[in-house]
């Protein structure tokens, strides 16, 4: 893989990540870190936010800093989705009120201090739909415009403190001409699909090719793009990912590849996210090739 890009590897507890850090550094080509943020860091402007077991401003800036002396650029990650935000405790339910503006402005103001501004900032915004939701005890899913107008109003906040905002793209899957007509092209994208057979388009029978088709849409619409891949469902995601990609997104709009175990940095995962940096390797390998 050409130098200006990363594979990126997502870590998600930090209070639970020492060994896993230690074990991605071993792998050099590992150049980004997106950290799930969530209830792990302390906002200063919203201790109320805190759990036990959080961290401080002054522990995480001391474990950023050891992760950058190692080589390593950790970038933020909030998910402002409906069907992720749990981490903000009572404004969850405030959703697209002045108090939840007000709220998301301050704590993104936080995490960018936090991490010294980064170039990117994750905000997440997958799988707000009803059918994500149908067992949840409640559930709010924001449509139309006001999805839009609370999506542009993160984006701003985020770009205002000169950090590029980095977003999941599965709202492509069901309103394609939408998304392609309102989404900036400064937002970078992470479509993401953890199976294998819908890469293969000569198959008219694959599964949701939407899943796939994604990224050849953004492509082809100019967005930047890093393509994610996951040990979630099948090993042979994250490989069947790289191949697509290289086989045909643009070279000068794929930005890299992110993997994401989605279970927690735990001991009783660690394999699981062994497998997921050996999965990663192989697909750097395949990709120079």
């Amino acid at each position: 893989m050409a130098p200006s890009r990363e594979i990126s590897v997502k870590i998600v507890r930090p209070e639970h990540a020492r060994r896993i850090y230690l074990v991605y550094i071993c792998f050099p080509f590992c150049r980004t870190v997106v950290i799930d943020l969530e209830e792990a860091l302390s906002y200063p402007s919203h201790p109320e936010l805190a759990v036990k077991g959080t961290w401080s401003v002054e522990r995480f800036r001391r474990k950023l800093a050891q992760l950058r002396a190692k080589g390593l650029e950790p970038i933020p990650k909030l998910n402002f989705s409906t069907a992720h935000d749990i981490w903000l405790k009572e404004y969850h339910k405030m959703v697209s009120t002045p108090e939840y503006y007000r709220v998301c402005a301050d704590v993104i103001a936080d995490v960018i201090d936090t991490f010294d501004t980064p170039r990117f900032f994750h905000i997440g915004f997958d799988e707000e739909t009803h059918a994500h939701m149908r067992k949840h005890s409640i559930a709010i899913v924001r449509q139309g415009d006001l999805w839009w107008h609370d999506f542009l109003f993160i984006v701003k906040e985020i770009e205002r403190r000169g950090v590029r905002a980095w977003c999941w793209s599965d709202k492509i899957w069901h309103a394609k001409e939408e998304f392609l007509a309102r989404m900036p092209k400064s937002v970078l994208q992470s479509n993401w699909y953890y199976g294998v057979q819908a890469f293969n388009l000569d198959d008219a029978k694959r599964p949701h090719p939407e899943f796939v088709d994604a990224y050849l849409w953004l492509d082809r619409a100019g967005y930047d793009q890093i393509s994610t891949g996951s040990n979630w469902s099948t090993n042979d995601s994250v490989g069947a990912t790289v191949a697509f990609a290289k086989t045909h997104l643009s070279v000068e709009r794929l930005k890299g590849f992110l993997s994401a175990p989605w279970v927690k940095t735990l001991p009783q995962f660690e394999r699981l996210h062994e497998e997921q940096i050996e999965q990663m390797a192989a697909g750097k390998r395949l990709f120079e090739t």
